[in-house]
């Protein structure tokens, strides 16, 4: 489960960083 929840996480943060990377 926790590995999951880190794995959640991550694409969440990734999601953000491309997000911002295309904005630029």
């Amino acid at each position: 489960a926790k590995i999951t929840q880190i794995y959640e996480g991550t694409s969440e943060v990734q999601r953000i960083v491309i997000s911002r990377s295309i904005l630029k």
